[in-house]
């Protein structure tokens, strides 16, 4: 298959790139390579899959411009902004996708608090785009990253793809479920075939440094405080990078098909009797907070100080994902214990920054 990565420069469309051509798919990666956070982390995993040879490298990437990995000649990356919708038609229509996985997004929660422009353009504007794209260049097989945010006010655990989320409590969550709505009219109207990938809180080596684990771990060996909201009362269903990777592959694999039981007057949420279907892709095991934080303590072999808070705006108590679909369809389950992820995550960490 020829699959094109949109957010390659990302940690989940990074991962999953790699994967893929290992298998031998050919794909084209695309990245707009923006600063929401380290830039060299983004340039890191470009070196690694072999689209530059060194950090430095990172800042010469030409906009629009098509280079091939010096590692597979079967990759490739453009780095070019979903918004532009004049260059990403031209090239789909150069490139001719087998499949598409879009996985580009404005991602976290509280810079949508900072910054709401850049979710419209990027998670609305942008999720059209492709969606046109995919319409008027005969791609029928179209998977993309949503996610547990789109729960909200939610309260009864665990979170199943059959509940209602109505009630989302950040932007960001509720453009990704802008995005499932936007697709389930492509998929009525064209059968454009959309999954919607509801990721919950995804960790592991290359992780963006935005994220608990990374400040966390920052901050233990800098001998600094963390800040640990709700007092520490959270629940996150945290979900290791390579099993979220083979979730998204088997989806990729097995594009979603109509429900033909599927009816108007009481029809299942997360299909429809056109070829649209969500999935959560969770670890179904939910973590304390705190025993997160002793994971992490344990691997480095000290005490991180603690400042105690109050929850934050947009934040939810708790995620826990209800993975029977993704079982029952795809035969698949997460299943990475936390302290295994962890360690593997602190050994990388501890590579990368002293390189």
């Amino acid at each position: 298959m020829k699959i094109l990565i949109t957010g390659t420069a990302g940690f989940i469309g990074s991962a999953l790139a790699e994967k893929l051509i290992a298998r031998g798919d050919k794909v084209v990666g695309l990245d707009s390579i923006n600063d929401y956070y380290d830039i060299n982390v983004k340039y890191g995993r470009l070196q690694r899959s072999g689209i530059i040879e060194s950090l430095e490298d990172g800042e010469s990437i030409k906009y629009n411009s098509l280079l091939t990995s010096s590692k597979n000649p079967n990759l490739k990356f453009i780095k070019l902004n979903l918004e532009d919708k004049e260059n990403l038609m031209k090239l789909f229509k150069e490139e001719k996708f087998d499949a598409v996985c879009n996985l580009a997004a404005q991602a976290g929660v509280r810079y949508s608090l900072i910054n709401p422009d850049a979710y419209i353009q990027s998670n609305i504007v942008g999720f059209i785009n492709i969606l046109e794209a995919c319409r008027h260049n005969g791609v029928n097989n179209l998977s993309y990253a949503s996610s547990s945010s789109v729960y909200g006010l939610n309260e009864k655990l665990p979170f199943s793809t059959e509940d209602s989320v109505d009630h989302p409590i950040s932007l960001y969550a509720a453009s990704k479920k802008s995005n499932e709505l936007m697709a389930h009219t492509y998929s009525h109207l064209y059968g454009i075939s959309t999954t919607g990938l509801r990721f919950f809180t995804v960790y592991g080596p290359w992780g963006r440094p935005d994220m608990a684990l990374f400040l966390f771990v920052k901050a233990g060996l800098e001998g600094k405080a963390i800040d640990v909201f709700n007092n520490g009362e959270m629940l996150r269903d945290f979900t290791y990078i390579d099993d979220i990777v083979e979730g998204v592959i088997r989806v990729i694999d097995n594009p979603a098909k109509k429900d033909n039981s599927w009816s108007g007057k009481d029809g299942k949420v997360s299909t429809s009797s056109a070829p649209y279907k969500i999935y959560n892709i969770g670890n179904n095991n939910p973590v304390k907070l705190m025993d997160f934080i002793e994971a992490i303590e344990k691997r480095l072999g000290k005490k991180i100080e603690k400042n105690m808070m109050p929850i934050q705006a947009g934040d939810v108590p708790a995620t826990y994902a209800d993975v029977t679909d993704l079982v029952e369809d795809l035969d698949y389950k997460p299943a990475t214990p936390i302290q295994e992820g962890v360690d593997k995550f602190i050994d990388w960490y501890l590579e990368f920054f002293e390189k």
